[in-house]
């Protein structure tokens, strides 16, 4: 790709932002759809975010955030999708002639792998562990696919409240019914479940290997027709798909999240299609690349 005056810039905003994998998924399709534009990846520091954020438009087509700009780029933006609203974060923003907008494309994401991988979703119910950034909009878009009910697992911090008031907020305004878990109640956790499709580990807790806030006898209540999905992505397989595999669950883990996400983000840019099978290929090799 030759760069000149007429090149598009985009790009991810996040502290740390190195392990990125999405200038390599965004500059492959670019490449791929012939269009004249580049992805980087640029390591904003707090102190530094307001100042950045107010020039954002005048550089870049569109750009990626993660935590912990995902809720702090919203007084900057002039329009929210109504995935965006429904979880006051976003992941994903568009230039639109100086008018941008924020959405959320993390929980669509996964849906969409989820549907991919033959999952049917409609009057199903799922168990979600998290109600962090990437648990939120995994909660918060359930409602899109006619989940039937969702159990939401939390730790009983200081936000444990306010998500609970968020989760009724949600439950008024769609046919998704939503129920708070404490991790403490070990009798209602082995209850939902018992009644869930599909478990969701939407944590960061896996990566090096730590176990779940779940207890073993928990999770030795899995059933080889349930459906674990872990949104870790590196490595390919955690504790807890290590554990679905001996229970006979079908299972996957995040690649095809990440893959997912970017893949609405770039069509929400461009109005084009991601090379999903090319994208996919590079994405895995990088991954393992890396564990090794």
């Amino acid at each position: 790709m030759n760069f000149n005056g007429q090149t598009q810039l985009y790009g991810f905003l996040a502290h740390p932002a190195r392990h990125s994998l999405s200038p390599l998924m965004h500059n492959l399709s670019f490449q791929a759809r012939q269009l004249n534009a580049c992805y980087l990846a640029f390591d904003l520091k707090p102190t530094a975010f307001d100042l950045s954020a107010a020039n954002l438009k005048n550089f870049f087509a569109g750009f990626n955030l993660s935590m912990p700009y995902k809720k702090q780029i919203i007084p900057y933006l002039d329009e929210l999708t109504p995935q965006a609203q429904r979880i006051m974060a976003v992941n994903t923003v568009k230039n639109q002639a100086g008018h941008l907008i924020g959405e959320s494309t993390d929980g669509a994401g996964l849906f969409a792998d989820l549907q991919e991988k033959n999952q049917k979703l409609a009057g199903k119910n799922l168990m979600v562990l998290g109600a962090g950034g990437a648990g939120r909009a995994i909660i918060a878009a359930a409602a899109d696919y006619q989940v039937k009910k969702v159990f939401v697992c939390k730790r009983p911090n200081q936000t444990f409240l306010a998500i609970k008031q968020w989760l009724q907020k949600i439950s008024q305004s769609t046919t998704t019914e939503y129920q708070l878990i404490d991790y403490a109640d070990q009798a209602a956790l082995k209850s939902c479940l018992q009644q869930s499709q599909i478990l969701i580990n939407a944590t960061n807790v896996g990566m090096d290997g730590q176990a779940l806030p779940l207890t073993s006898a928990i999770l030795e209540q899995l059933k080889a027709e349930q459906f674990v999905y872990d949104i870790i992505y590196q490595p390919l397989k955690t504790p807890l798909l290590h554990l679905a595999a001996q229970k006979g669950c079908s299972y996957a883990n995040g690649v095809g999240m990440l893959l997912w996400q970017g893949a609405l983000a770039f069509e929400f840019w461009t109005g084009q299609s991601m090379p999903l099978h090319q994208v996919k290929t590079a994405l895995l090799n990088e991954i393992r690349r890396r564990s090794s």
